[in-house]
């Protein structure tokens, strides 16, 4: 039996927006992951402010971008926690990414990391919550060099969930895609997925919740 995914405001994930990769150009890998953990306090200061908890779907950064919010005291009060779904299957059971999507375009593909985003938020929220949890994912090509189906070493994409209440917007949720194109090695690529995606979050919260 398939798992069926979920129906949102993106069902396609369309992406939104485009990385080119060159954003943390000159800089280590140590001074990425400090880069990283700056953003998702940030992030978790803009959602503590408007009642959101934060929830991540992990791929290709395999956890890092969980670190970077525990790596923040108090993130407790706001960061929920992580589902690593590095397996394809994982991300439909736990996830419920639907099954004939991941069969017929894997899982490096916009509307997997919007499904990912929706299936996490949904995962870890509670009745206390009311829905009001933000859903991130990544996934992606980490390297060394393409996957199976050719996709280049440094593609990813990210997704970002929302609850409409909280965006201002009709409906349930709004989900949005970014693609991101890095480069420098396994370790670089992974790091910049996260501290990518949390610049696009900061972007997307500019005017802060709601």
């Amino acid at each position: 039996m398939e798992t069926g995914g979920f129906a949102s405001d993106s069902p396609s994930g369309a992406v939104d927006r485009r990385d080119d990769g060159r954003g943390c150009d000159g800089l280590s890998v140590e001074d990425m992951d400090a880069a990283g953990v700056r953003l998702a306090s940030e992030v978790m200061d803009r959602c503590r402010v408007g009642g959101v908890r934060v929830a991540v779907a992990e791929s290709l950064t395999g956890g890092l971008l969980a670190d970077a919010f525990v790596s923040v005291p108090g993130a407790s009060s706001v960061f929920l926690g992580s589902a690593v779904t590095y397996d394809v299957k994982a991300k439909a059971s736990l996830l419920r990414v639907d099954a004939r999507l991941l069969r017929d375009q894997g899982a490096v593909h916009p509307a997997v990391a919007a499904q990912m985003a929706e299936g996490v938020a949904r995962l870890f929220d509670q009745p206390q919550y009311a829905g009001r949890v933000l859903g991130l994912s990544t996934t992606g090509v980490a390297g060394p060099g393409p996957d199976e189906r050719g996709r280049a070493e440094g593609l990813a994409y990210v997704g970002v969930s929302i609850p409409c209440e909280v965006a201002g917007s009709a409906g349930n949720r709004r989900g949005m895609v970014m693609e991101i194109r890095a480069s420098g090695g396994r370790e670089r690529i992974r790091r910049y997925v996260v501290v990518g995606l949390l610049r696009y979050v900061m972007q997307l919260t500019g005017g802060g919740w709601e």
